[in-house]
Parts: C-alpha cells; structure tokens; sequence
C-alpha cells in the first residue's frame, strides 16, 4: 500500500474560522434587525445564520480532526469526521427549511407589516459580508465537509440577496406577500442543495463506488500492466472526498518475486496517476489463482482468501 498524497485543503482550518466569527456577527445583526422590523424573511434568514455557526464550528472541528494520526483504533485515521459533519449539516439545514416554509404558509393566510428600510440595511450588510465569506472559502479538493460549509454560506448568500428583494418590494410597491414568497423559495433552495450533500454523505459511508470513477477504466489500467492476466475482487472506495482506496486479486504469469513486485509497484503508479487512488491493498495469485469458474464479478467475491 503506498500512501496517500498530501491533503491539498491544509488552509481549511484558518479559513473556516475567519468565517465562523464573521457569520456570528452577521447573526447578532439579523436577529435585532429582525425583532425590530416584525420580518419573517429576515428571521427565517437568522435562523438559517445560526445553523450556519453551529456547521462552520462543526466544520473547523472536522478539519482539525481529520489532521489526527491513525491509531490503533481508527487504522485509516479520522478522514471521515467531515463526511459525518457534512451530513449533520445537510440534516440541520433540511429541518430548518421545512420550518421556515411553515411559517411562511401562516404568514400567507395573515401577512404582516414589516419595516422594509432596516429590512434593507440589515440584509444588505449579511449580503455584503457572506460574500466575502464565500470568497475566501473557494479552494482546490473535494473536501465534502469543506462544500457543505461553503453550501451554508451560499445558501446564506442567496437567502440575503431574497431578503434584499423582499425589502425593496415592499418599499416599493407595498406587497406584504413578498416576504413569505421569498423565504419559501429561500427555503427550497437550501434544502436541494442539502440533500445533494447528504446523498454524497451517504454514499461514502456505505462505502459506494465515487461518482467520477469508471470501474471499467480502473480495470482496464491494471490489466495493461506487464504481467497481469487478469484481475478480479476489485473494490473503489472513499474513505474520505480527498482519500481514494482500491482493492483486488490480480493474478500474474510465472515470474520471479522481484519482477512481480516491480509489476506491483506499477499498478499502484498507474492507479494512482490516473485515477488518485493512493490507498491500494493488492494481492497476487500465481500458483494458486482462483478457479476459472469461481463467478468472480467487480466488487463480488465468493469465498475468502487469507492475507499474504
């Protein structure tokens, strides 16, 4: 097994911080904003503001985590915090956005007065800052737990802008509806840009096959290296966005111990050139291959063979 290539997302930590504090301030601005102006808007956009806080905190959390060494207990070190803090916050996002269209549908039946100019000024200044945040939270990698905090800041990001629109409709033109209709489309935004997450979350907790994988390529590689006749029990999985492994049989022609190491050594530089898998666990079949007939599949394996 060769390791695994340097994170390329070390900068995570500063960044996530540096968000944290800014969106706590945007909070402590919104929730006074909106208990004097009576919004709905702007408090279904506070309250997405504090899961916000709650996930870059969680977030930051992951990130210093996952820098943690493997031990005894977690062989494959402590990557997939961030998967289970991403799906934490998709869930947390989810909820938020089916109260906030609840409370939306009551204002509909009964809308109420708002004070559109501190309305305005309030979501005028979580626009401005969320986008600086936004700004600083783009960076190379695939780091789930990374997109679902920049997914917060966007979705706050969108939210602030339909907040602005609320005021400006209501200044206006005098539309109290405008204040519900905004935040239920606030509210459905965030909450499909949740479940794309949480269904990534999933996947790689079930250890599911990454969407930009071609299993068929994967093979298609280790069976042009010199030696391999054939390869079998082959597994892809992600132990984190940025941390690939793979897994198989391969069976070789009569060769010497060094020349298959050589052949060894090949395919995981080819896999991992290609493909970024950098975790491999390999295992060469020569004198005992499995039988022909044994209904090998990729990813299906009928009876176990030991370690060597």
């Amino acid at each position: 097994m060769i390791s695994a290539p340097p994170d390329a997302d070390t900068s995570w930590g500063p960044r996530l911080r540096l968000a944290l504090a800014l969106t706590a301030l945007i909070l402590a601005v919104e929730v006074t904003a909106a208990a004097l102006s009576h919004s709905l808007a702007l408090l279904a956009d506070a309250g997405h503001v504090l899961t916000d806080v709650v996930a870059l905190g969680l977030a930051w959390f992951a990130v210093e985590q996952s820098k943690r060494p493997a031990d005894q207990l977690r062989s494959y070190g402590y990557h997939r915090t961030g998967i289970l803090t991403a799906m934490s916050s998709g869930l947390v996002l989810i909820a938020i956005g089916v109260a906030v269209v609840y409370e939306a549908v009551q204002r509909l039946g009964h809308p109420q007065p708002i004070n559109g100019g501190l309305v305005l000024a309030s979501a005028g200044f979580a626009l401005a800052v969320n986008a600086f945040i936004a700004s600083r939270l783009r960076g190379p990698g695939r780091n789930l737990n990374a997109r679902a905090a920049r997914l917060h800041v966007v979705g706050d990001l969108a939210a602030s802008a339909g907040v602005v629109v609320t005021a400006i409709v209501v200044l206006t033109t005098g539309w109290l509806y405008a204040d519900p209709v905004i935040s239920i489309g606030i509210a459905l935004l965030v909450g499909w840009s949740a479940t794309r997450i949480i269904w990534e979350a999933v996947n790689v907790l079930l250890e599911g096959t990454p969407a930009h994988i071609d299993i068929a390529a994967v093979t298609q590689t280790i069976l042009d290296v010199d030696g391999v006749d054939s390869v079998h029990d082959l597994h892809v999985w992600t132990l984190s966005a940025e941390h690939l492994a793979l897994s198989c049989h391969v069976v070789m022609s009569e060769r010497s111990l060094a020349d298959g190491e050589h052949a060894i050594r090949a395919l995981e530089r080819d896999v991992c050139e290609q493909f970024a898998i950098a975790h491999t666990t390999i295992q060469v079949e020569q004198c005992h291959p499995c039988a022909a007939d044994a209904g090998h599949e990729v990813g299906r394996h009928n009876h176990p063979h030991a370690a060597v």
